[in-house]
């Protein structure tokens, strides 16, 4: 079989009739070696087909300036605000992503990291799948020294920092939101309990209600509930109910206007019958109508500050003492759930 030479700086030296050294000093844009000389050395490598050896660098360097980031979803407005951020800060740091997703699957989720420990990945950010429900599987990692951070769906550990937004005074603050608007029979759809958004925003919920003085009822409470189709399905259950609930949270603002559009269909009006808080400010949540009430978590500010508390560790630079960071959140009022405006 035949298979096309790679190649080589001296393979470039030899053609320009210098020394590698220079080549090397030259593809690097070394201060001491002339422009002209640069010049020549960019286009002969250009032509030749050079291609700089990443790996082999890495291994001298003992850094491949790459980050990992293991999601367990890539197709949510939320998570591509978190990478969009990440990006902004690797790029203009110089380090480089490698993004894989763990489609909720703690399994997935291990074989992703093993995939990019073995691609010497200098450090991982990880916001973990639906089933994790331990951080055994990063063992390995920490024995290495590699850094771990961990953001939105978070694992309390020593050995990592963790970014959060407080879920539970969020879910707390629509919840309370809701009550002063006058409803007293809220529905609460949330994720899988297991995971640690949907579980402190489900007792936030309980604890709003408690604090009101109305009865949690379980009776009310849709678990496991992500996406379009889900929350039709949540939708449609609470038509079934002998008495509608006056208001809903929602953990996410997909299950809301789902949920939002097939109750509008049966004939319910928002905000007037129902009020609806939904969870995240996606762009959907101003593309229904009415306009989605939802609590607004800071993605982009999330992934800005998980990538440079991350690349700061690797620089071996100041990075704060707190193991969890506590990013603000906010409840945007929009006309959903204002039942207590004249119509």
């Amino acid at each position: 079989m035949n298979t096309k030479k790679e190649v080589t700086i001296y393979d470039i030296a030899k053609a320009l009739n210098i020394s590698a050294a220079t080549v090397s000093r030259g593809l690097k844009d070394h201060p001491a070696i002339k422009k002209e000389t640069k010049k020549k050395i960019v286009e002969a490598a250009q032509q030749m087909g050079y291609q700089h050896n990443i790996f082999a660098s890495s291994l001298r360097k003992r850094k491949t300036n790459t980050i990992g980031v293991v999601v367990p979803h890539l197709n949510s407005y939320f998570m591509s605000s978190v990478i969009a951020g990440i990006e902004k800060v690797a790029n203009q740091e110089g380090y480089n992503l490698l993004i894989s997703q763990s489609l909720e699957s703690v399994k997935k989720e291990l074989a992703n990291v093993t995939t990019m420990y073995n691609s010497r990945v200098d450090g991982l950010l990880v916001s973990l799948a639906g089933d994790t429900q331990n951080v055994d599987h990063f063992d390995f990692l920490f024995k290495k020294e590699i850094p771990l951070i961990f953001f939105d769906r978070v694992f309390e550990d020593p050995n990592c920092i963790s970014i959060i937004i407080n879920n539970f005074q969020a879910g707390y603050d629509a919840t309370k939101h809701l009550i002063e608007q006058g409803c007293r029979r809220i529905v609460h759809i949330g994720g899988n309990l297991t995971s640690n958004v949907y579980a402190d925003r489900h007792e936030g919920y309980k604890k709003a209600l408690k604090d009101h003085q109305i009865t949690y009822d379980p009776e009310l409470v849709i678990i496991d509930i992500r996406g379009g189709q889900l929350g039709i399905k949540a939708a449609q259950q609470i038509l079934n109910m002998e008495l509608l609930p006056d208001g809903i949270f929602t953990a996410n603002d997909t299950s809301a206007v789902a949920c939002m559009s097939e109750l509008k269909r049966a004939g319910i009006r928002i905000p007037q019958d129902v009020a609806i808080v939904g969870f995240n400010d996606d762009p959907i949540a101003k593309l229904i109508e009415p306009f989605l009430t939802t609590v607004h978590y800071p993605g982009y500010e999330m992934g800005e500050l998980a990538a440079s508390t991350l690349i700061n560790r690797l620089n071996k630079l100041p990075v704060n003492n707190l193991n969890t960071i506590v990013l603000r959140h906010e409840v945007i009022v929009r006309e959903s759930s204002l039942k207590k405006i004249i119509y």
